[in-house]
């Protein structure tokens, strides 16, 4: 897993909504995909905002997908959903205080696809 760091010196710039950009950051993983829809359709011009957004959306929205889809099979779909339950709460967790402490840290693949689609 990658991870990009800025110095304590680096202006991450400003956002539309006129949150700080880590605030914005850390709120596009709060609602799953839906606030990261949400943050990606509004800011324009942020990259860090946008590329949080991103991953959030596609993160989510694949444990979403995968959820659903799992649901429908009785036992076994329980046990998916349960240990992807488990997993999606740690990385979100995670990646929100990421977010907040002005780190874009990348999960690989869905990381390397939010920032080749800011």
């Amino acid at each position: 897993m990658l991870r990009m760091e800025r110095s304590s010196d680096q202006d991450l710039g400003t956002t539309v909504s006129g949150l700080e950009p880590t605030v914005a950051g850390a709120l596009a993983y709060l609602l799953w995909f839906v606030s990261g829809i949400l943050f990606f359709i509004v800011e324009k011009n942020n990259p860090f905002v946008r590329f949080h957004a991103l991953q959030s959306t596609m993160l989510f929205g694949g444990f979403f997908v995968l959820m659903m889809f799992f649901g429908i099979i009785p036992i076994l779909g329980f046990i998916v959903n349960f240990l992807l339950s488990i997993c999606a709460f740690i990385l979100w967790l995670f990646l929100m205080v990421k977010a907040a402490q002005g780190v874009a840290f990348k999960l690989p693949i869905l990381g390397d696809l939010a920032e080749k689609n800011l």
